[in-house]
């Protein structure tokens, strides 16, 4: 997205506050449903492995995440690209003030990620967590806390974490 595409969609937005105000409250649900559902799974993961079945599922839906997560910010960290509201010198949507760390999107990663922790126990589940991740992905680029790249590479990666899981299993 160029700044003149995004200076559009938030003058627009601004117009329209009821519209941004609705896709904010979706993407802060779809945010919400996904955090709290991970913790749930992984208790019901657990409870399947006192239960005799898939201890080492429960163990690799723990680690690889974790892991994966902790490499993403490391890398995050190192690389430290600015986000676009940094670049274009312009105020986003999403009110954030930080700085750097924009590439790749650890939330996109994180719901993606969970997604396909999901799909290993129920797919419509998973499924719909990654079209969530779609969303998310679209409202931080319209939002102007990410570029394209940094929800792609975000969205990439967890998918990547995702298989390394099904591989594990």
């Amino acid at each position: 997205m160029t700044k003149e595409k995004f200076l559009d969609i938030k003058l627009h937005m601004e117009r329209h506050a009821g519209i941004w105000s609705v896709i904010s409250a979706v993407a802060k649900l779809v945010t919400a449903l996904t955090f709290v559902g991970y913790p749930l799974l992984i208790g019901f993961l657990i409870y399947l492995s006192f239960t005799g079945e898939g201890f080492r599922k429960t163990v690799v839906c723990i680690v690889v995440p974790a892991i994966s997560f902790v490499l993403l910010s490391v890398y995050r960290k190192i690389k430290n690209s600015p986000r676009p509201y940094e670049v274009w010198k312009v105020d986003p949507l999403i009110k954030k003030e930080t700085k750097g760390n924009s590439f790749p999107s650890r939330h996109v990663f994180s719901i993606f990620v969970i997604g396909m922790t999901f799909m290993f126990t129920n797919t419509g589940i998973g499924a719909a967590m990654l079209l969530g991740g779609v969303y998310l992905a679209l409202y931080r680029v319209i939002g102007g806390v990410h570029f394209v790249k940094d929800v792609v590479a975000g969205a990439f990666f967890g998918m990547a974490a995702g298989l390394v899981m099904f591989v594990l299993i």
